[in-house]
């Protein structure tokens, strides 16, 4: 999702120190992001730079967002299922 991301301009080793958290969301799969190994707990919501959508094994419609912070640093992939249950598997290509 990164990589088809728009005007994100992250450094090469982005990936190094970034933390990842589970969100309270049913089993979707959101994650919040904190790059830099900090965590901050009052960032603002910036703007959507990345979407993928598919369908899960169970035939069930799911669409993924990557967002950033107000900063342009990486904020949080919400993943929504459209009937709200828990996802099942992730696909390969995302």
């Amino acid at each position: 999702m990164v990589d088809g991301s728009e005007n994100l301009n992250l450094p090469s080793n982005w990936k190094d120190d970034l933390l990842v958290q589970t969100m309270d969301d049913g089993g979707m799969g959101s994650l919040l992001l904190f790059p830099n190994g900090f965590v901050a707990e009052k960032r603002l919501f910036g703007k959507e730079v990345s979407r993928y959508q598919f369908v899960d094994a169970d035939g069930v419609d799911v669409i993924v967002s990557l967002y950033t912070d107000k900063s342009g640093k990486l904020f949080e992939i919400d993943s929504w299922k459209v009937d709200f249950s828990p996802l099942i598997r992730i696909p390969d290509d995302i």
